[in-house]
Parts: structure tokens; C-alpha cells; sequence
């Protein structure tokens, strides 16, 4: 979500038609739950000091973890004219436990407008009482600048990858168990991220005796991540559902498609939003070993393919046609003609 809230704000900054102000806690990931405390006081300070100023139209939090300051300023920006809307990712609106139960429908009731990034988290936020004239859903972005165009693995082998936190929703392991065994010996896998699965995806590794096929590449860099994608043959999403931890939209297809890489991805949550069945790839039930292996073997790799993967990603998902969309919709909340 942090990746995503600063290349938001960085294409809404470039737009020379709108007045806008970013307050963004940049910060490493391993200092961010420190810094995000004070700066959400800090934040709620200063939104409070720019209501009684009357400084803004509308206020949008990049997330609903920061959107629940909504409950805090909703007096003094309703005064001053301001409307609130939020992004909503998924796991900030499904996330169980206290912040299920004391803080998602309050801020939800809090706010204007919430945009979720895909139809899943849409019907998430609807479930928890947001009125569907109050969502309207708009997807992610990518930064088509920091990616190239790939050849893929341009041999004989057909390389596969995944990008994720190694956490029991994206599939991984289930992936190796199931899917893996159905694949030819040409077919390597390689796996980038960290979590609580590692030890699970190394003991499906050693059941099926896949080390020569099958690699942990743990956190990759900004860069290695590029490389990885540009030298797959397709991208793997197995994900498979997980009580109260969603896959709300999945910004690792639109970085591999950047690169031109095809995913192959279960057809689950807000992963639905991001392939167009034989444009971009390929959506496959979730949990469906055989149809998985058979969309990887027969999905083409040709260069036609990874030129119309990036295309579509440009046009459906490039940064600067995501921002217009954000402007028009919030503009129509501004003057009360949302549609």
C-alpha cells in the first residue's frame, strides 16, 4: 500500500489542473509501524488546522488504515464544506480481530466516498453497511517507467515465477504440491519474498524432490525484481481463499504485464479486476491443479504476447490514466454529482 499511495501522489503532483497537497509517511518498511503513530497524530493535527482554514475541496487517505482519521475530523470538515474519501485495498477492510470490530464501520460511516481498488474489495466495503452510491472502484497503478519490456527465459526451459509475502493465501505451497508435480522438467519456478510460510514451501520442495526446479529467492530488490520479471515466461498467482485475508487487487500482475510478462492467476478477489482472460493472461479456478497446468503449458510466451501484456497494462493501468480517473471521481464529489 505504501508504494502505491506515493506513485499516486507523485502523478497527481504532475498534473498541472489540480491544487494538491501530499502528506506521505515515507519511511522504511522496517521503521514504519514506529513512524506511523506519531504521523497519523501529526496528520490529524494538521487536517484539523486546514479544515478551520477552509484550504481544500476534498481529502483523500491512501489506505482505510489511515482513512479511520475520517472519524476524527469529520466534525470540523463537515463545517468547512470538505468531503472525505479513502482507498480501500482489501485486507484494510477485511483484516479480523479489534480493528474488525471497533474501527472498519466507523470509518467507513465517517467518510464521503471510498474507493476500492477492485470489485471484491468494493463488495467488502457493501457488507460492512457503505451505501454502493458512496463506492466506486478504481484500480491500481503502475509506474510504467521503472519497468522494461522482457524476453523471458528465451530457451528451452519455461520459467515460471512468483512475487509475494509467503503467506497461505498466495498458493505457494499448495502450487508445489499440486501443480508442479503435473509440469515437464523444463519448467522452473522461482519464488521472491519472505513470511510465514517458508518452511512450509521448503518441505513441498524436498516431498517432491524439486530442488533443481523449484528456488526461494527471498526479498529481491527494486532491480532483481525487473530482472526476475523480464526473464519469466509467465507470472504464477495460485492463490487460494483464506478467511479474512483477501487478495483485494494484486499489484505484482501489473509490475510482471509492465515488463510484458502473462500471468497465470486464480480466478479469486480482486485478482479478477487485473487479467482479461487471453489479453494479459489467464484466470484459472482457484484450487484447480490440472487447469492451472494446463493454462502454463499452453499460454503463449511469443513476443506478440508480452508486447499486447504491456500494451494492455499501459493503457488499462498506467499511472497517468489511474489519476484521471481519481480526479473525475472526486471531483463529481466536490460538487455533489457523483454517478
Amino acid at each position: 500500500m505504501q508504494r502505491v499511495a506515493v506513485e499516486l501522489a507523485d502523478a497527481l503532483s504532475a498534473r498541472d489542473d489540480v491544487q494538491y497537497q501530499q502528506l506521505v509517511l515515507r519511511s522504511a518498511w522496517k521503521w514504519h509501524h514506529v513512524q506511523c503513530v506519531p504521523w497519523l497524530a501529526s496528520t490529524a493535527a494538521r487536517l484539523h488546522r486546514i479544515s478551520i482554514r477552509r484550504e481544500v475541496d476534498v481529502v483523500l487517505f491512501s489506505s482505510m488504515v489511515t482513512g479511520a482519521l475520517a472519524t476524527l475530523v469529520r466534525r470540523p470538515c463537515n463545517a468547512a464544506n470538505i468531503r472525505l474519501a479513502a482507498i480501500a485495498h482489501g485486507r484494510d477492510i477485511t483484516l479480523p480481530g479489534i480493528y474488525q470490530m471497533l474501527q472498519v464501520r466507523r470509518t467507513l460511516k465517517a467518510l464521503d466516498l471510498v474507493l476500492p481498488v477492485s470489485r471484491a474489495t468494493g463488495a467488502e466495503c457493501a457488507k460492512r453497511d457503505m451505501p454502493s452510491p458512496r463506492i466506486c472502484v478504481i484500480p491500481n497503478g503502475v509506474a510504467l517507467s521503472r519497468y522494461r519490456i522482457g524476453t523471458g527465459s528465451g530457451g528451452t526451459s519455461l520459467r515460471l515465477a512468483s512475487v509475494g509475502r509467503l503467506v497461505k493465501r498466495k498458493g505457494f505451497a499448495w502450487f508445489i504440491d499440486q501443480v508442479m508435480p503435473k509440469l515437464p522438467a523444463n519448467v522452473e519456478y522461482r519464488i521472491a519474498g519472505s513470511g510465514p510460510e517458508g518452511e512450509a514451501i521448503q518441505q513441498a520442495i524436498k516431498r517432491h524432490g524439486l530442488e533443481g526446479r523449484v528456488r526461494l529467492l527471498g526479498r529481491c530488490s527494486d532491480e532483481d525484481l525487473v530482472k526476475l520479471y523480464c526473464d519469466s515466461d509467465l507470472l504464477v498467482m495460485p492463490n487460494i481463499p483464506v478467511r479474512g485475508d483477501m487478495e483485494g487487487f494484486g499489484v505484482v500482475m501489473l509490475e510482471a504485464g509492465a515488463c510484458g510478462t502473462p500471468a497465470i492467476a486464480a480466478n479469486l478477489e480482486g485478482i479478477q479486476d487485473v487479467i482479461t482472460d487471453g489479453v494479459n493472461g489467464h484466470l484459472v479456478k482457484s484450487g484447480d491443479s490440472t487447469g492451472f497446468a494446463d493454462a502454463i503449458l499452453n499460454s503463449p510466451t511469443t513476443p506478440t504476447a508480452r508486447a499486447r501484456t504491456r500494451e494492455h497494462t499501459t493503457v488499462n493501468f498506467g499511472w497517468p490514466n489511474v489519476a484521471e480517473l481519481y480526479v473525475r471521481k472526486l471531483r463529481e464529489l466536490h460538487t455533489g454529482t457523483l454517478t
